[in-house]
């Protein structure tokens, strides 16, 4: 397995890397990992079980459209 090493890391980015390992009981290593692996988007999603909430959103909400007038009212809704 490949190793990488940070270098120039600012103050407050160390600390809150710490901070965020400790609260999440995670090494600084595992917690950077973490971190790289949720802003690369590694995670693989199960694409039935997004399809299936996705049909269920749709089907809550088909009988409440919204146009640009609705919107539009309730942006200036209360506004002088």
């Amino acid at each position: 397995m490949p190793t990488l090493t940070l270098k120039n890391i600012p103050d407050f980015l160390y600390l809150q890397l710490k901070e965020a390992a400790q609260a999440h009981r995670r090494s600084m290593n595992s917690e950077i990992l973490y971190c790289v692996e949720q802003t690369l988007g590694t995670h693989k999603i199960d694409i039935p079980e997004y399809l299936e909430f996705a049909r269920d959103l749709r089907e809550k909400t088909i009988h409440h459209p919204l146009t640009d007038k609705l919107i539009n009212d309730a942006k200036n809704e209360g506004r002088p």
